[in-house]
């Protein structure tokens, strides 16, 4: 008669999640906004560097093309590592693998503060790529498991605004601190500080980030490990779905280096209009952006075939930035359509990580998230030196009509994955009398 008291009696692990807490819409905003949070710090650091690169020339006498494989070291640590990380997180779980990541943006804001040489400022962007390397799978497996499902997609919206207001805080966080105290070590040591401030709000809401259960309450190592079948870790590369997402993500990243890095010169020279107006294309491409992916959070949970919705919103994209590249505009109007284009980029952004979510199999998202968005590192490496070439030989409009054919390249793939994923939907629910 005493079982029943013995086997309940055991004291529950103050340390393990607690299933019931998750779902709610308290709970899921705490974990979307750290989430957007540490996302944002990620994108901040790719540009750590970059907008300092003046004043390392005139302190150490480096040219640009030696400045430039500093990026393209970051990207190239960054981009090999994102695909292993996956792995990692599957194994580990998301969140110890976050705050490694953000101890190493740290290390990298100190190494930059205090370097001498050019071989530290190399091994700083390669601590800064390797805590860039882990954030898409880390995110996703975290706003996967813990987010409530009417609220994913507002979820993946504001994962992507973060990302794009990282982007647009960067230059002004470093110059700004630069001109302020005349000091860039300064402006990198601030930059540490701020890793560092991010990372303890992390572990101090360290339970709004656990992904060792889902909804369901179920412990992945324990009940999902039963449920799933049992298969290599690699298997999921045999899949099309996993290649063609990768291929997307190539393609739209090639129209994002395009815009991001050569806008603003292919503007001064086929339009005749200044530096310090050209600038703002790019600010204003990442605003429209940002605003298009608070847009695009409401249309996943109404839209069944999310391919369409991309290939909607980045061939209006493609087509704005094609008819910028005829130089058939007045100037100031062909700044404003090219920033314009940032809209639909946005729209697509959460419906694009809806969809990779679709065509992950059960058991693999961060190997997944992992590979398919090493194609983003991918895509800047090869895609700015193929632009900058253009630039260089007076080929301007091809800086917009290249990132058009990106984006028109990158609607074929989505196109794929999109019949794919429901071919399997419909296969599934044929179900044999």
């Amino acid at each position: 008669m005493t079982t029943s008291t013995t086997t309940s009696t055991a004291a529950p692990d103050p340390g393990a999640p607690d299933p019931s807490a998750l779902g709610s819409l308290r709970q899921d905003s705490r974990t979307i906004g750290l989430v957007g949070l540490a996302h944002g710090s990620s994108h901040f650091f790719h540009l750590l560097l970059p907008p300092l690169f003046p004043w390392l020339i005139a302190d150490f006498g480096f040219s640009y093309s030696e400045l430039s494989v500093l990026v393209s070291a970051f990207f190239i640590v960054s981009g090999v590592g994102q695909a292993l990380a996956g792995f990692v997180v599957d194994r580990f779980g998301a969140r110890p693998i976050m705050f490694a990541a953000l101890s190493s943006f740290a290390v990298a804001g100190v190494i930059a503060g205090t370097t001498n040489s050019y071989a530290q400022l190399m091994l700083a962007a390669i601590f800064a790529g390797l805590g860039n390397a882990p954030f898409h799978p880390v995110d996703f497996t975290i706003l996967n498991k813990r987010l409530s499902p009417q609220r994913l997609g507002h979820g993946f919206s504001v994962h992507g605004l973060s990302g794009n207001l990282g982007w647009a805080a960067a230059p002004v966080f470093m110059a700004g601190i630069t001109s302020a105290t005349g000091s860039w070590r300064m402006a990198c040591l601030c930059g540490a500080a701020l890793a560092a401030i991010i990372l303890a709000i992390m572990v101090i809401n360290r339970d709004a980030l656990d992904d060792r259960v889902s909804l369901a309450g179920a412990a992945p190592k324990a009940a999902g490990a039963a449920a799933v079948p049992q298969e290599h870790p690699m298997a999921f590369l045999k899949l099309p779905s996993v290649w063609l997402c990768f291929s997307f993500f190539f393609w739209t990243t090639c129209a994002m280096s395009a815009i991001q890095s050569f806008s603003s010169p292919a503007l001064q020279q086929l339009y005749g209009l200044p530096a310090s107006i050209t600038a703002y294309v790019v600010t204003g491409y990442m605003l429209f952006g940002a605003a298009g992916m608070v847009l695009g959070g409401f249309l996943v949970g109404r839209v069944e075939r999310l391919e369409k919705v991309i290939s909607a919103c980045l061939l209006f994209s493609g087509i704005l930035l094609a008819l910028v590249g005829t130089g058939w505009l007045p100037g100031y109007v062909a700044l404003g359509v090219a920033a314009l284009a940032g809209i639909g980029t946005g729209l697509a952004g959460p419906s694009r990580d809806m969809l990779v979510k679709r065509a992950a199999p059960p058991g693999a998202t961060g190997r997944v998230y992992g590979t398919v968005y090493s194609g983003l590192d991918l895509g800047f490496c090869l895609a700015a030196p193929v632009f900058g070439y253009m630039l260089d030989h007076q080929m301007n409009a091809g800086v917009f009509f290249g990132a058009a054919v990106g984006m028109v390249l990158s609607v074929v793939s989505a196109g794929f994955v999109g019949a794919g994923v429901a071919a399997r939907k419909q296969k599934a629910a044929v179900v044999p009398a």
